[in-house]
């Protein structure tokens, strides 16, 4: 899914959310960066590349909107480090330990974490095995489920769509919370 939307869907969830418990503005704003970073994360190793080594910003904006086979051809180590960060941000057991270290000392799940869930398995099912498949058993293996790709036009319409029926629900709704003590 595209990063626009996975924003969506985590303030979406948020609001809601904070329909049934308290939740704070930073924890709002906490759960919906989690909910983004992963996408962003695998970025960065382009950012130093475009700016002071070899590559543009053109390349990078090109290889942020890219199709499967029409990346720019990345330096190896750039392409190497991109890689490893997607499927450190999108595996299930990377999430799973980090999770049970912020349980550990607290001895409850971290709201915000759940951004980070959303954006796994969203993408688990959003992402084909020609457009970066989500290795969610990483480090044990890189292999992906082969989801329908989230940029596939009938489905990115329906996406934006249920998104704004969402939003819509959720704005008309607005006052019946039903938070429990």
């Amino acid at each position: 899914m595209d990063i626009l939307a996975h924003a969506l869907w985590a303030g979406a969830g948020t609001a809601y959310a904070a329909r049934r418990m308290t939740i704070s503005r930073p924890v709002a704003v906490a759960t919906v960066t989690l909910a983004v970073l992963p996408d962003i994360v695998q970025m960065l190793p382009l950012i130093p590349w475009a700016v002071a080594g070899g590559g543009t910003l053109a390349e990078l904006h090109a290889f942020a909107l890219a199709v499967p086979g029409q990346e720019p051809a990345l330096p190896p180590l750039v392409a190497l480090f991109s890689h490893h960060l997607h499927c450190i941000m999108h595996s299930a057991v990377v999430a799973a330990v980090v999770t049970l270290l912020l349980w550990l000392p607290r001895r409850r799940f971290w709201i915000p974490l759940a951004g980070w869930w959303s954006h796994i398995v969203i993408d688990v099912f959003t992402h084909s095995a020609d457009y970066y498949a989500v290795p969610v058993l990483y480090p044990f293996s890189e292999r992906g489920f082969d989801g329908l790709a989230w940029n596939t036009p009938w489905f990115l319409a329906l996406n934006y769509a249920a998104l704004a029926v969402t939003i819509l629900w959720l704005a008309l709704t607005r006052g019946r919370s039903k938070r429990l003590p």
